[in-house]
């Protein structure tokens, strides 16, 4: 082979050789920030769990304001309201439910009472047959591995969700997750066994504040209906 061959023959195969590295070098930087945003995304799940653990084991009190969608299995329906939440572990909490009606559901150690003013009456019924595996149990129950699977999700608008399945195969619900921003509680969102869905959105969230004990205790006003 001529030296002038040779020559151009080196040259190509320097120029091949560029052109590789430099196709080398734009696929390693989309591949490793695709690397490095899976990696991002799987710690943000697995921290989502842990905020959840920490938030039942850590917060003993809180209150927080709420925002409550209901939405019909066929997602024509919705209905919104909104009102306060407080919880004392274990087993203690108040949902006051203010806009567009007044009701009130408590959880004072040993019953549940809900309380609706419009229609007189109140109802109550055992703890351990009302909590069982549900929201309530969730957010202030003392035995949340007990109760619940718990499985990370994607994370999704903006927030790092939670699978909580229910170990109790009877409940009412299909399935129930939890939101956090961060460490801080955000949402939950629940499906009941008819596939209504219900999203309660957290804000003004505080915890390991004092609570007044008399929040989680209810006497029925006089002349109202007592279901039992």
């Amino acid at each position: 082979m001529s030296e002038g061959m040779s020559s151009s023959t080196n040259d190509t195969q320097r120029g091949a050789g560029r052109i590789g590295a430099g196709l080398g070098r734009r696929l390693a930087r989309p591949l490793a920030a695709a690397a490095l945003l899976l990696a991002a995304a799987g710690a943000a799940r697995a921290d989502a769990v842990e905020a959840l653990r920490e938030f039942v084991r850590e917060a003993k009190t809180g209150r927080a304001a709420f925002s409550q969608t209901v939405t019909a299995p066929d997602g024509a329906k919705k209905k919104s309201s909104s009102g306060s939440f407080e919880f004392a572990r274990p087993n203690r909490f108040r949902f006051e439910y203010r806009k567009p009606y007044e009701q009130l559901i408590v959880g004072d150690g040993q019953k549940v009472w809900i309380f609706d003013a419009d229609l007189q009456q109140a109802s109550a019924r055992p703890l351990a047959q009302a909590l069982g595996s549900t929201p309530a149990a969730l957010l202030a129950g003392g035995a949340l591995e007990k109760d619940f699977n718990l499985s990370n999700l994607p994370s999704a608008q903006g927030l790092d969700w939670v699978q909580a399945t229910p170990r109790d195969k009877e409940t009412a619900f299909q399935s129930l997750r939890v939101a956090f921003k961060g460490r801080t509680l955000a949402a939950i969102e629940i499906v009941d066994s008819f596939g209504q869905h219900s999203r309660l959105d957290f804000s003004e969230l505080v915890t390991n504040v004092p609570v007044a004990p008399e929040s989680f205790r209810f006497v029925p006003p006089k002349g109202v209906a007592v279901v039992e």
